[in-house]
Parts: C-alpha cells; structure tokens; sequence
C-alpha cells in the first residue's frame, strides 16, 4: 500500500476510487474496500480484566454499608458512658439486649444502625438543652410549656415515628436520581407541538396551551441541560499506566452522531467533531481519543468502514470506552460564525484531499456559506444559507488559505510549461525578458489575488439613502435600453449622474444639468485624485463621471441608474455608495439576431457571436462583482425582473461585504 502526506492527512492509495482518510461514522456515503487491520487481543483481554476488577471493586463497596455498628456515634458512647444524660431512656445496646418485639417498623430501623443511634443521641441532647432552658425561665407559664415539650420528647410513640423518619429520610438521601432518557426534551415538545398544529380536541388543545407555556418550556431547557451533564463521564480510571474514560452520549435514530474516525494502525482514533451533531453537543468526545469499545463490542483492530457500519445502526445511550488524547484540550471559546460568498465551485467528489467525503459540502460561485468553525484552518465547518433546516451537520469545504495554495499552483504548473516551451523554441533570450517572466510568475502566484471567499454581511439600505444600481454587459444586451425605460417611468424615483467633461457647453446646455463643464487641467487633477469612477476621451476631449456626482444623487433619496464598463467595477465598489451590480446577459444567438431585427437593427454573424462572447468573459472575469444576473431574453420580462431586485432592495436585507460596513 502506497500512502502519501498531504496536508496532515494521510492518503491510501490502494485501489482506484479509495479516498477515505477518515470516516464519517453514521453518515450514508460510497464505501470504500480498503484492507482491515488485525485484532489486537492482548489488549481486550487487559479492557475485559479491568471490568472484572471494576466490577468487584463496586461489590466490595456495597458490601456492609448497612451493618449496624453502635461504637461508630461518638454521641452514643458518650451517651452510654454518662448515665446523667438519659432520661430514663435505654442505652442501645440494652435495647439490643432486651427481647423485640416484632412490628411492622423492626425492618425499616434495621436499615440504619450507626444513623439511627446518632438520631437518638440528638433527641438526648435536646431533651437536655430543654431542661437547662426551663430552669432558666422565671414564669410558671413557659416552664410549663417546656415541661410539655420534654413530655412529648420522651413519649415511645414520638420516638418511634421520629425514628421511622429518620430511617426514610437517611434511606431517600441514598437513593441516586434516575438517569435521564433523552437530552432532547425540548425537541420532543416542539415535535408534539407540531403534531398537535392539526388537532381540534379539547385535549390536544389543552396539552398544546401547556407545552407553549415559557414556565414548561424553560424547565425543559433546564432538563437538556443538566441532562447533558448527567451523561459525562462516568469513571475515569487509571489502569496498567492507560486512563480510561467511559462516556454515554445520547443518540437518536434519526440524528447524527457528527464525528469522524481514522485508522491509526490498530486503533481506532476520533479524527473530527463535526458541529451540529449529538457528539459536538455533548462536549464528551474529543479529537484524538481512541475507541476501545461501544456499547460493549471492542472496537481496537476494526476499520473506519465496519465502525462506520456498527454505529449507523446504533441508536439510544451509547457507552464509549475510550482512551484519552494525551494532547491538552483547548478551553473552549463561543464560535463566531463568518458569512463568506464562494467565488470558485466546489464539488466534494472530485476533490481527492477532502479528508472525509460524506461530509464534503458542495456549492457553487455565489452562493453564500456561513462558517461556524475554522479550527482546522485546511478544512472549515459551514452550512449553504437556507440550507440549514435541512443538514443536521455541518459540511467541510477548504480553508481560504488552503484553497489559494491550491489555485496558484494550478497556476504556476502551465506557466513553467509555457516557459520550458519557450526554451525550446528560443534557445536564447535577453536577461530583460527573463525577468519579466519571473515577474509575471510572482504575481501569478500571489495569493491576494486569487479569489476564494468574501466576507459577506446583511445589509438594509436606509429609506433616505437607495443603492447606486449599476448595469453591466456587452453592447447590444439591451442594458441601455433598460436604463432608460426607468428613467421614463418614474423620473422623481430614478435619475442619472451628471458627467464631466472638458468640451465646450452648446447653445441648449446648462452647467450642472446635462454635464459638469470643467477645465482639462482640473479634470485630469480630479482624475489623479481617484476621483472618477470611469473616464474616457472622445474627439479630444475628456469624459467621466465622478463619485461627487452619484453621490449628489444619492443624497438625494433617488436611486442613482449607471451603465458602467466592467473594468470601473473594482472603483465603484472600493467606493463607500454600496452599489448593487446587475448584469444584463444575452440571451441565445438566434433570439439575440430577432430581438435586434425587431429594434431594426441588422447586424452579422460575426457581431452576434462577439456579443455572446463579450458576455461570457465578463461573466468568467467579472462575475464576482454582480449581485444578480438577468438574461434580457423578453425585454417585458427583463424589465419587470429588474423592477422585482430593485423594489426587493427595501424590502429584505442584503448580503455585502464587511469591509462595506467598517
């Protein structure tokens, strides 16, 4: 067998298809036929004589916790010692002496020997505390209250039922509180609620009142609670130089365990607590704990995949025998969870370093992941947004770290190709040409460059400050002619930015109107200064539109309306207007040549091609930037999509990145 080291994971490579470095142990996934290692039976037989021990230890003390030994109350042998302190009461060992008579209450004062005699010695001290507080008292009227007092102390009825209190209540502080049967108490109830959503019975309607009541709600948190803490551990034992630790997590039938295991020669080792299952909630399973037995069944000398078999069908109270990592456990500390926008696809099958396939989380560019945990900084936790009713667990998808190593050395491998190339075919080249290439190397593998994720929060645009909301595509996509529709239709909701130029105002033209007339000299000042989001020049004179004049717009209350070239995008959104990015797609080629010819416009093959690929670049190089995408295939449709994100904007929150909101 062949195993290689990849990122601190060890990979077989036995058989074709074979990838699982750990095991996901109740998840459904493809099984892998990988070699099983041997039983270790020195070792059961160490775990099964420590168990006989174990067990023999417990006997022994049981054994004699109830025998009655008088000598073991101080008080009664001080008692016994000084005939001064009873009051015509027999010592123990004379009641002992003297015949029984046989009652009812004979078997329940034998339960409590020592107990029951310190009990006595109490009911002497108070009689004498009793007596020396009646000789202190001046009136006749509490001296003769005390005296009742003393009477009722001392009557065979008050003692005796004294007695049989005493024996209970010792006997009750004995008894442990039953083990819980369930850490999800509060799921039950909702699951009843759910039930009873349906039911018209008076009944059903009564339990439903009770169930929603925040007092039984509250007490079945605090059921889950100590439950958990119920089932901790519940021996940690130290055995031939190994601790030992026996765990019991609760399991039901259709949730998760939500844990990995990897082989480690024989040993069956906890890889992964993956968060959202019943391991992670109870806090008992640690990383690098080895198994040595569930519910009884050895578990040293199996494979990931039989373990994988033995705990999906498992449900219930499982019991875990287990061998403690010998590593500290960090303190644990609240998660923060990170929302990110993926900007590469992602597809668990493919991906030959996933280290536990099942658990593998697909998603496409765009989608939205909320990361709950990054303490494997090669392999995040999260869920897909609006994903997370349905996944009980958490997925894995690669660190942003580990993603970008992986993306620039897809990137350096053809580069040397082309430069190996290169020396074949140009056996000689000038030392400046070898330091371009070597530039262009290092800035092809500089990670900064190479998208993964963004870190992404809500955001809900004041009802005084709209989105700038940009459109973007090719020529002939029909962008334009959308801007302008909405300029037509509601002209007080939607306004443009007045441009700058440095041409000369006509006739019909007013400053701050159609454009803003500026110098050339301070036009090309502003431009240095960062402050157009595009320029151009056309017929010698300078054109642009500046911050300044969409956000006059924008203080306005109106939404701002531009129609932008994809490379100003990364000015726009370094910018602080928020803006929402649409991008107008083209539809097919065929239904792009009718949609112009219906326009009157005639244009070739080769132009309805060059727009359908101008659209496909924007959307590979580009595509990061769009917060939707509209194909303009029925410009009635189109528009009435566009009216849908722009109304949708003051109606729900939207993702936008963090930075945005610093």
């Amino acid at each position: 067998m062949i195993t290689s080291h990849t990122n601190g994971y060890v990979q077989e490579a036995s058989a074709p298809g074979v990838s699982h470095r750990e095991r996901a142990v109740d998840c459904p996934g493809q099984e892998g036929s990988l070699i099983k290692s041997p039983h270790c039976s020195v070792h059961m037989e160490r775990i099964q004589h420590y168990h006989e021990e174990l067990r023999k230890r417990r006997e022994g003390d049981h054994k004699g916790k109830h025998d009655i030994d008088p000598n073991t109350s101080l008080r009664l042998k001080k008692l016994s010692q000084n005939p001064k302190m009873g009051i015509d009461n027999p010592t123990f060992e004379e009641k002992e002496k003297a015949p029984k008579e046989v009652t009812s209450l004979e078997p329940v004062v034998a339960l409590s020997g020592s107990s029951l005699c310190a009990r006595l010695s109490e009911l002497e001290e108070l009689l004498q505390v009793l007596k020396w507080v009646q000789q202190c008292l001046m009136d006749s009227q509490s001296q003769q209250d005390v005296e009742t007092i003393m009477q009722l102390l001392t009557k065979e009825e008050f003692r005796n039922a004294y007695t049989i209190y005493s024996a209970l209540s010792q006997q009750m502080s004995r008894v442990s509180p039953t083990s819980p049967l369930t850490v999800q108490a509060q799921d039950l109830c909702q699951e009843v609620q759910r039930v009873l959503q349906t039911s018209q019975q008076k009944e059903g309607l009564e339990l439903s009142a009770l169930l929603t009541n925040p007092h039984l709600q509250a007490l079945m948190q605090a059921h889950d609670i100590v439950a958990v803490q119920e089932l901790t551990e519940e021996s940690v034992t130290q055995y031939l130089g190994e601790t030992v630790k026996l765990v019991r997590l609760q399991k039901a039938r259709d949730t998760p365990l939500g844990a990995t295991v990897r082989n480690d020669l024989d040993n069956v080792v906890v890889s992964r607590v993956v968060k959202g299952g019943a391991a992670e909630r109870s806090g008992l399973l640690s990383e690098g704990d080895e198994i040595l037995e569930i519910n009884g069944i050895p578990i040293r000398g199996k494979h990931v995949n039989e373990v994988h078999d033995l705990l999906q069908e498992m449900h219930g109270t499982l019991t875990f025998l287990l061998i403690p990592t010998s590593h500290n456990k960090p303190a644990p500390h609240r998660q923060t969870v990170m929302h990110v926008r993926a900007y590469f696809d992602y597809d668990p099958s493919d991906d030959l370093f996933v280290p536990c396939r099942e658990l593998g989380l697909s998603f496409q560019k765009g989608d939205i992941l909320h990361v709950i945990s990054q303490d494997d900084p090669n392999w995040w936790q999260a869920y897909r947004d609006g994903d997370e009713d349905n996944q009980p667990l958490a997925g894995l998808i690669p660190g942003k770290s580990f993603q970008q190593q992986r993306e620039s050395l897809k990137k350096t491998i053809p580069d040397r190709s082309q430069e190996q190339q290169g020396k074949i075919w140009c056996s000689k080249k000038s030392k400046k040409l070898r330091r371009k290439n070597t530039s262009t190397l290092n800035r092809n593998t500089d990670h900064d460059d190479i998208l993964t994720y963004e870190e992404m929060s809500l955001y809900h645009q004041p009802a005084n400050r709209k989105r700038p909301i940009a459109l973007i595509g090719p020529a002939n996509s029909g962008y334009d002619d959308l801007r302008r529709r909405l300029l037509s239709i509601e002209p007080e909701k939607f306004a443009v930015a007045v441009p700058h130029t440095t041409r000369n105002p006509r006739i019909h033209e007013r400053n701050g109107r159609e454009y803003h007339f500026v110098s050339r000299s301070a036009f090309e000042t502003d431009l240095a200064a960062g402050k157009f989001i595009e320029s151009g020049e056309y017929e010698k004179n300078l054109y642009g539109t500046s911050m300044d004049s969409v956000r006059h717009v924008v203080n306005s209350g109106r939404i701002c309306l531009l129609c932008l070239h994809t490379r100003s995008l990364q000015v726009l959104r370094s910018s602080n207007l928020k803006p929402f990015v649409i991008f107008i797609a083209p539809p097919s080629q065929e239904r792009l040549r009718t949609l112009l010819a219906t326009d009157g416009k005639t244009v070739k093959l080769e132009e309805l091609k060059e727009v359908i690929e101008n659209a496909r670049e924007m959307d590979v190089n580009y595509s990061h930037f769009f917060d939707a995408t509209i194909v303009n295939f029925d410009p009635d449709q189109a528009f009435q999509e566009l009216r849908r994100l722009i109304d949708k904007l003051d109606t729900e929150p939207q993702w936008v990145p963090t930075s945005w909101l610093c």
